[in-house]
């Protein structure tokens, strides 16, 4: 739906069935818009080497202007408790989003540091990925599942996609993101062979690194939608 007047409340579009994040976000224009075309969550970029990256007070700036059915979450890599501190004292996030080398045991840390729950990132390549990713399950609240990164590229945003197969089967005690290439193009088919409840995207809805494009954000819910 297009909404051109009025709060971004006002111009919700019906709930989705697969819940959707849109990660990366960074003006207010497609804040707006993963709000308008159903998004559940919206991820902001806390870190510095991402085209993505907001420092806490733009990030801030962009969660007021959040209704309260969306949830905010910050991404950081490996990052250390002044940093955590620093971000969130001025933007109010819901969710730390872990997509570094975080252990089990920095995760249970973060959890407890901050009161806030912790979404640990776990890229999948084979097998053995999808078994770590399983260790995790007692100290994240969520997790997220993307394709391994290239060892010199950025941890997460690549737009690489990891063969869906190898999670088809799989029972999860902690609620999980389907991450990894997703574009308006492959998200339902996605959804369907992995079994995912809830998706998230960056790379697969800009027109450039960095840059959100709000047609394809509005494809892409729409597309989740439509599973």
């Amino acid at each position: 739906m297009h909404c051109n007047t009025g709060p971004p409340e006002s111009c919700y579009s019906p709930p989705m069935s697969v819940a959707a994040k849109i990660c990366g976000l960074s003006t207010p224009e497609t804040v707006d818009a993963a709000v308008q075309h159903g998004a559940s969550h919206v991820g902001f970029v806390f870190y510095p080497p991402s085209p993505r990256s907001l420092s806490p007070a733009e990030a801030g700036a962009l969660i007021r202007r959040l209704p309260a059915g969306v949830t905010p979450v910050a991404l950081t890599v490996d990052a250390n408790d002044d940093t955590l501190a620093a971000i969130l004292a001025e933007a109010p996030v819901k969710i730390l989003q872990a997509h570094g080398k975080e252990s089990p045991a920095r995760v249970a840390e973060m959890r407890q540091r901050f009161n806030l729950p912790v979404m640990k990132a776990v890229g999948i390549a084979g097998a053995g990925d999808v078994a770590t990713a399983h260790d995790y399950e007692s100290v994240a609240d969520l997790l997220l599942l993307d394709a391994k990164p290239p060892r010199k590229g950025l941890p997460g945003g690549n737009g690489l996609a990891f063969d869906w197969g190898l999670i088809a089967n799989e029972r999860w005690s902690r609620p999980w993101f389907l991450a990894g290439g997703l574009t308006p193009d492959n998200v339902a088919e996605a959804i369907r062979v992995a079994g995912a409840s809830a998706v998230d995207v960056s790379s697969g809805v800009e027109s450039a690194p960095g840059v959100k494009n709000v047609d394809l954000i509005a494809a892409f819910l729409a597309a989740a939608r439509s599973v």
